[in-house]
């Protein structure tokens, strides 16, 4: 039985920089890093760009063999974990292999959601969250003339941009009212949703897909949506979001909600065995409950606090709650958004036009949510104005006014 002082489940970013922790702290100590993908490391973002054909598959991995064996860790590919037991300290693989361990990491991530549409299982449909998966995306779209994407979030959006370039009609079906719901207000996403108009692009948003039909003996298919109206499709991408990777932890000890229940420290609620990245629900910084915030800078906060804990770090720190932070570049322009950037009640929204878009969003004089379209955003100072809570009342005309500038003053201020 293979066995690991460390044995981290899971290969992207939240994993890595657990490694990373574990070997500040333990050069030594053995351990491996088991993953159900066939590749070296990479990041899920860098997808759309495979599909595109910017990115070659090969040049977009995060680490290399060499990194492994410099880390004295075992990379196992192709290693998709079905059961853990927390009491004999073990993880099963659907191999029938078992490893033993005395510290796990739960790193897992989050897989497609596939919506229950009725027919969607007797047809052939696409999905992007791995390599092999843009791999599989772009080959079909050479053949394909007729596109139609399940799903406006990031995903779908970046894979519709793509494909409409590509020259294929293209066709994005919505439930919400707008895209990017969970990023951005109506406002910023009405910017988006033009410039999807102005490329072609057909968005059928506030509409709900009912059933999916097979034609051309399969070669294509017909998507039925609830107003009784129907889209051809020789190319259909489901992207309607994803749920994290728990299945495998059923009966193990380790509570699960929507994710992996962890504390400020990223354990689990089993003892030796922490959670981090897009399978943890961990605090989130503007409620104080438990979320799931599936993004680069929180799987690495608690990639690096989760590794720290396991190699027995005196100096680890708690989690001091995620703070959701998006990017979406779109058709050569760019839309960012930081915190609660759609209102709520009981705050304060400022909106300019003027060049481009832009929301404060703040709450007792302190900002709590900023998205921006076409503006010039840094990211980093806002998020540090939203983490230190500062009040900004003694400089709030200046800071809606020109909110870039005054930020970086401010935090100038702070940091001197």
């Amino acid at each position: 039985m293979p066995e690991a002082k460390y044995l981290l489940v899971g290969s992207s970013h939240a994993a890595l920089e657990a490694l990373r922790s574990i070997r500040h702290m333990d050069p030594e100590g053995s351990m491996a890093m088991i993953t159900r993908d066939a590749h070296l490391p990479y990041s899920p973002t860098i997808l759309p760009y495979v599909v595109s054909g910017r990115s070659k598959p090969d040049a977009v991995l995060l680490r290399d063999q060499a990194f492994f064996e410099a880390n004295h860790c075992a990379f196992v590919p192709n290693a998709i974990a079905t059961g853990l037991n927390a009491k004999t300290r073990t993880v099963t693989l659907e191999s029938g292999e078992t490893w033993r361990f005395e510290r796990l990491l739960i790193g897992t991530g989050a897989a497609p959601a596939i919506p229950p549409v009725k027919g969607l299982d007797s047809v052939k449909f696409h999905v992007l969250r791995s390599l092999d998966d843009a791999k599989a995306l772009r080959t079909a779209m050479g053949g394909a003339r007729h596109a139609v994407v399940l799903g406006a979030g990031l995903v779908g959006l970046h894979a519709a941009e793509t494909m409409a370039e590509a020259g294929l009609s293209v066709s994005v079906v919505e439930m919400q009212a707008h895209v990017l719901p969970g990023y951005f207000d109506p406002k910023a996403s009405e910017r988006i949703e033009g410039a999807f108009d102005d490329h072609g692009v057909k968005l059928f948003l506030s509409c709900k897909v009912v059933a999916v039909e097979p034609e051309d003996g399969g070669h294509s298919c017909l998507v039925h949506l609830e107003d009784s109206r129907a889209l051809k499709a020789d190319l259909l991408l489901v992207a309607t979001g994803v749920k994290p990777v728990t299945g495998w932890l059923e009966g193990s000890g380790v509570q699960v909600d929507k994710g992996v229940l962890v504390d400020e420290t990223m354990r689990t609620t089993a003892p030796d065995v922490w959670a981090a990245g897009d399978v943890a629900q961990a605090m989130d910084f503007h409620t104080g409950k438990t979320a799931l915030i599936g993004i680069i800078p929180t799987a690495v906060d608690q990639g690096r606090i989760a590794g720290a804990g396991m190699a027995s770090d005196p100096g680890v720190k708690s989690y001091p709650g995620g703070i959701p932070v998006n990017t979406y570049r779109f058709f050569g322009r760019v839309a960012l958004s930081i915190g609660q950037a759609a209102a709520r009640d009981g705050v304060e929204v400022a909106e300019s036009d003027a060049d481009g878009y832009r929301r404060l969003v703040l709450e007792d004089n302190r900002l709590v949510g900023y998205a921006s379209v076409d503006q010039p955003f840094d990211v980093g100072i806002m998020g540090e104005l939203i983490r230190r809570k500062l009040d900004l009342s003694a400089c709030k005309d200046a800071f809606l006014a020109k909110p870039v500038e005054t930020g970086r003053r401010i935090m100038s201020e702070q940091w001197r």
